[in-house]
């Protein structure tokens, strides 16, 4: 498979991918993406199911090792991944998930205000099992900004939580990834969700980009906007699905 290099074409990209192809057995899964994530930057990734967006979020983490593939893909070495289920240890307390790895005083503190940053403060002693859906992917959220990194990669992390969570999660996100900065790449099949969040939105269809669309919209978004659903429209369009007034292109 290509090589995942580590080194960033500009100092201005976090991201930078070129001609990526990705294989499992004779299918192909990617075939050809180029983009380029700029600092700081909220791209959200859409697609139907098997269009092969969690397989690229997988290419940027480095977690496809065994995947046959080429291409140029080069990513920050401080990446944190935040996956649709908390996966926190069941026999570590909660500041012990956080602060996985981060030694001595200095991890404890970081793993404190962490979780503070969550509104999960005084919670630091509770086992994962005592905590709800939500609770626990605030938890998977802090121990991934606890390490304060480059790109922030996220598989829809909201998918399991009920609606009214999600829009506090979606809230919530939208606050640390203001104040921490990372760049972001969110899979979701959600279009409101990316169009809430996004700076940019992506669209993969069988493994090619079909869509890259900058979401210029005031932060809280209206979904009651015309222009929200203006976007929301073309979105749909180009993910097949048809909406009254416009048939799917």
């Amino acid at each position: 498979m290509a090589p995942h290099t580590g080194q960033l074409k500009s100092a201005t990209k976090t991201v930078h991918v070129r001609n990526l192809v990705r294989r499992f057995a004779a299918k192909t899964i990617l075939d050809g993406v180029d983009i380029d994530i700029e600092e700081g930057q909220f791209v959200a990734l859409l697609g139907r199911s098997g269009s092969g967006k969690s397989t690229f979020l997988k290419a940027l983490a480095g977690l496809d090792h065994d995947v046959e593939g080429t291409g140029t893909l080069d990513t920050p070495d401080n990446l944190s991944v935040v996956f649709q289920d908390a996966r926190l240890l069941p026999w570590r307390t909660v500041i012990q998930n956080v602060t996985l790895g981060l030694p001595g005083a200095a991890g404890q503190e970081a793993g404190r205000k962490a979780l503070a940053e969550v509104r999960l403060e005084g919670r630091e002693a509770a086992w994962p099992n005592q905590l709800s859906g939500g609770e626990q992917q605030r938890v998977a959220l802090a121990r991934s900004l606890v390490r304060q990194p480059s790109l922030l990669l996220a598989d829809e992390p909201f998918g399991a939580l009920d609606a009214l969570t999600r829009l506090k999660m979606h809230d919530l996100l939208r606050e640390l990834c203001a104040r921490h900065r990372p760049a972001v790449l969110l899979v979701t099949h959600d279009v409101d969700e990316a169009i809430s969040l996004a700076d940019r939105i992506l669209v993969l269809d069988e493994g090619r980009l079909i869509e890259d669309l900058r979401v210029d919209l005031p932060a809280p978004r209206d979904h009651g906007d015309p222009r929200f659903a203006s976007i929301r429209t073309q979105l749909l369009s180009r993910l097949g699905v048809e909406t009254p007034g416009r048939r799917a292109a």
